[in-house]
């Protein structure tokens, strides 16, 4: 089962939101098999629920995050992951070189489509800022889905 999860600074915002496209794009897609997806922060607070405005702009895709709760990266979790996707660059790096036998699995969310930047953290800004970062975050899954379910079966496959 490929285990997939997304990583933001407080996992509260961008990274639960992720998660939760994510699950309902390989829905809509019939990708076959179980998956895991989860989502962490690098700087989460343990047991937060995601934010109104998170909570709100995913409710309007008929999908549900209240259930959500933030969890801190560890190297457990990392563990049983077989590709973790940043929101940015400097998340990147930060696993990359905290957790150096996991290099390979950690990978930056927007480079699934082939281009390099950082997911915008719309947290304490407008509720407009959450729109269009999930809108971002759909467009990122829609054009690097394949590559997403690529990569982490053959991590999982050990290739």
């Amino acid at each position: 089962m490929p285990t997939l999860i997304f990583v933001c600074t407080a996992n509260i915002c961008r990274s639960p939101m992720a998660e939760a496209l994510f699950v309902n794009w390989l829905k809509r897609n019939a990708i076959a098999g179980e998956w895991r997806v989860g989502s962490m922060g690098t700087w989460a607070a343990e047991g937060q629920p995601a934010t109104d405005y998170a909570r709100q702009v995913i409710a309007e895709r008929g999908l549900d995050l209240a259930r959500h709760r933030s969890r801190t990266v560890s190297e457990k979790l990392l563990a049983q992951a077989d590709l973790v996707l940043c929101m940015t660059r400097s998340h990147r790096e930060a696993l990359q070189a905290e957790f150096p036998q996991f290099v390979s699995r950690i990978k930056l969310f927007s480079e699934m489509t082939g281009r390099t930047f950082d997911v915008h953290d719309p947290f304490g800004g407008p509720r407009e800022g959450y729109v269009e970062t999930a809108k971002e975050m759909e467009d990122l899954i829609e054009q690097g889905g394949g590559k997403i379910v690529e990569l982490a079966k053959q991590t999982e496959s050990g290739v």
